[in-house]
């Protein structure tokens, strides 16, 4: 088995996962929220907010200069640091960390007319 094809593999794999990922995050933010439910709703601006958190880790993790090292080795570090990177944002997004999600869930509500303290 060829080792030095696998750092491709997995850069093949990741940029796959990676633009599925903003394509599903795309096509829910096109949706129609105005006869969401209350948790339809929600879910999108979590699923923002994890987005949005992992470019901003992703850009401050750019900044740490890179070591000396094997090719395929890094970039099978780089593909699971990204998992990593996702799952910290999903689990800073359910723990209402920045409460970015809340605040564009309210900010939806009003604008879809969905609250009900608006409309008074």
């Amino acid at each position: 088995m060829d080792i030095g094809n696998l750092g491709s593999t997995y850069k093949d794999i990741y940029a796959s996962a990676s633009n599925s990922n903003a394509s599903k995050l795309e096509g829910q933010l096109k949706t129609d929220y105005s006869k969401a439910t209350d948790e339809e709703l929600m879910d999108a601006c979590k699923q923002f907010e994890a987005y949005f958190l992992e470019q901003v880790f992703k850009g401050m993790m750019k900044t740490i200069p890179k070591s000396d090292g094997d090719s395929s080795n890094s970039t099978m570090l780089d593909f699971f640091q990204d998992e990593m990177v996702q799952k910290v944002a999903a689990d800073s997004t359910e723990q209402n960390s920045l409460g970015i999600a809340q605040m564009l869930y309210e900010q939806m509500k009003r604008n879809y007319g969905l609250d009900a303290d608006s409309l008074e």
